[in-house]
């Protein structure tokens, strides 16, 4: 159990970037690189791995999946934006992601939602998932530890739940695109 608790505080899933971690002015792409990489730095597989790279921001702007920026800078709004892209990049497409994005994209734009409230919301769901995360790899290590070959065990079990989320989340933003 030693050596699940040691991955867990290594994985870093508390994590976030936090609306007061955001400045409340705009900021050009290299700051913003910078504080996703201060913030994630403890995220990364790898000494050498990017969080965020200037090619990822414009792809990003390229793709539309976010609302374009003013005077090549980057407002509270983007950086929540990005910070959202940053969490979903991980299980889905870009295409998946912008489906997802575009209707609270215009949303933003039209100034109909709070997106600071939407946030915040994903913030708080992100810490519940991080507390039930920890509980539940807990529980499968422990299950795994009494069976041949646990590393091989509790490894293929992770992957599996991963590929049942991703599937559930796709499902969602199929959906969502049938609306």
């Amino acid at each position: 159990m030693g050596e699940i608790e040691k991955i867990m505080r290594e994985l870093d899933v508390d994590s976030q970037l936090e609306l007061e971690d955001i400045p409340n002015l705009d900021l050009y792409m290299d700051q913003v690189i910078q504080l996703f990489e201060n913030k994630f730095k403890d995220a990364k597989r790898t000494g050498e791995e990017k969080i965020l790279t200037k090619t990822m921001i414009n792809n990003y702007a390229k793709g539309k999946l976010f609302f374009p920026i003013r005077n090549k800078k980057y407002t509270k709004e983007h950086l929540i934006l990005i910070s959202l892209i940053y969490q979903l990049k991980g299980a889905l497409s870009i295409n998946d992601i912008k489906a997802l994005l575009s209707p609270m994209n215009e949303k933003v734009t039209e100034n109909e939602i709070d997106l600071e409230e939407v946030y915040g919301g994903y913030l708080q769901l992100a810490a519940q998932n991080a507390a039930a995360f920890k509980e539940d790899l807990q529980v499968r290590a422990a299950a795994a530890e009494q069976q041949q070959l646990p590393e091989v065990l509790l490894t293929a079990s992770l992957v599996h739940m991963s590929n049942l989320y991703r599937r559930a989340a796709e499902k969602l933003v199929d959906r969502l695109e049938q609306k």
